[in-house]
């Protein structure tokens, strides 16, 4: 059930209906939760068993676990509700790719293998409601927290609908808070909320997928090499396409949980406008580069041993960072070269004075643009459907013409227009 569907408008107004009757706020609770499986189910409703494993998983790790002095068995508990939630993202999401990788390995070397042929669908939000309830058992286990008490307020914050398949994802003291009393918007918070989803549906519907989509799908489904003008303005369009698809789809969820009295926290802050790449991943999906931060990054030892070890860690996290994105080698070598942005950025800073430099705004606004331009060019990995396509656009980019075919022509004016005036 997409926001821009006329099914979720219905389900919203009905929704939203319930929600303002004069009901006691635990009944509303339940009509939420209630609302939040339905939403969920619409994808496909087997999968909803795995919100409730997910659920029950957590909810009880966290319970004992806050019990249990012995730090041994907290870690087995903690172990358990990793393994849980772990274990289903790994065979939902990479199952296939881990199966197809090890059989081309073996073919690789000689050997006859085909290996299962698995077919996996995969569950919708799994990346997101994974990490979202692994946040409240390692905070319990790390006793930053108290488990929640209340079961139905934690299945709430498992399931909550708005932002449940496409984030932001949302810490613990972020939300649940938030069900202990009952939630109704202001007239002012209401109508801010329906602005907030309009601009989003907006932004994903027309721009996204209207507008840029069709020359996103004309320079990267192209048979052969294109024009250099045609794939910068190609690689133009997808930095606008994804940011707007999925800038915009946050803003639907932060309006329809205005809309309903909660509050949840942006996602983007302008990620274009960075100075730096450690500045982008501060404005771009917000939710996510806090997570790895606290969850990964900072475990592994963050910056405090030493330049090598810092290099190290930020290599991981953002490798790791970028197979949580998708099930393909591809998206690992776009969270590579992130964090190699991010180790060279940390070395030119130990050797420039790159606070004073960025001081002056010609150094700014140049910074910027070289923050954006590489940036942009990652999203190559995203874009490009194999690596055959991605090869060709660097090549287009570079100006090599196909061999035999020399360099298509492929957007027109119009599109080149809508592109230069989106971006700017």
């Amino acid at each position: 059930m997409l926001f821009n569907s006329i099914a979720f408008i219905i389900f919203f107004i009905v929704v939203v209906s319930i929600h303002y009757l004069p009901l006691k706020w635990k009944i509303k609770k339940v009509h939420l939760l209630l609302a939040s499986y339905v939403f969920y189910a619409a994808w496909n409703p087997p999968f909803v068993i795995l919100l409730w494993i997910s659920t029950v998983v957590d909810w009880f790790a966290a319970k004992i676990m806050s019990k249990e002095e012995r730090k041994g068995r907290r870690k087995i508990l903690l172990g358990f509700s990793l393994l849980a939630n772990l274990g289903m993202l790994s065979y939902f999401k990479y199952g296939k790719l881990l199966a197809e990788s090890f059989a081309n390995l073996m073919n690789q070397f000689g050997f006859e293998y085909a290996g299962p042929q698995l077919d996996i669908i995969l569950p919708v939000g799994i990346s997101f409601y994974t990490f979202q309830t692994l946040s409240y058992t390692i905070d319990v286990y790390l006793k930053r927290s108290e488990p929640e008490t209340s079961f139905l307020d934690f299945a709430l914050f498992v399931t909550f609908f708005p932002q449940l398949v496409a984030g932001p994802i949302v810490r613990p003291y972020q939300l649940i808070p938030q069900f202990k009393e009952p939630r109704v918007a202001t007239e002012q918070q209401f109508s801010w909320g329906l602005l907030l989803f309009t601009w989003g549906l907006f932004q994903k519907s027309v721009i996204a997928d209207g507008i840029l989509s069709i020359v996103v799908g004309d320079t990267f489904n192209a048979m052969y090499n294109i024009a250099a003008l045609d794939a910068w303005l190609g690689v133009l369009a997808f930095s606008g396409q994804i940011f707007f698809d999925f800038a915009g789809y946050s803003l639907c969820a932060i309006g329809i949980a205005l809309c309903l009295g909660f509050s949840i926290p942006n996602n983007f802050k302008s990620p274009y406008a960075a100075i730096g790449f450690s500045n982008f991943w501060q404005r771009w999906h917000i939710s996510l580069s806090g997570w790895l931060r606290d969850y990964l990054y900072i475990p592994l030892g963050g910056n405090r041993k030493g330049p090598r070890r810092t290099y190290i860690n930020l290599m991981l996290t953002m490798l790791l960072g970028g197979l949580w994105h998708g099930a393909d080698w591809r998206f690992l070598v776009w969270g590579g070269v992130h964090g190699l942005y991010l180790v060279i950025e940390r070395l030119l800073k130990k050797t420039l004075d790159t606070e004073k430099l960025l001081a002056k705004p010609p150094i700014a606004i140049l910074s910027a643009l070289v923050t954006f331009i590489c940036v942009s060019l990652t999203w190559v990995f995203f874009a490009a459907p194999d690596w055959e396509k991605c090869g060709q656009m660097f090549e287009s980019l570079l100006g090599i013409p196909d061999p035999e075919h020399g360099a298509l022509m492929v957007i027109s004016s119009f599109h080149i227009f809508m592109v230069i005036l989106i971006t700017v």
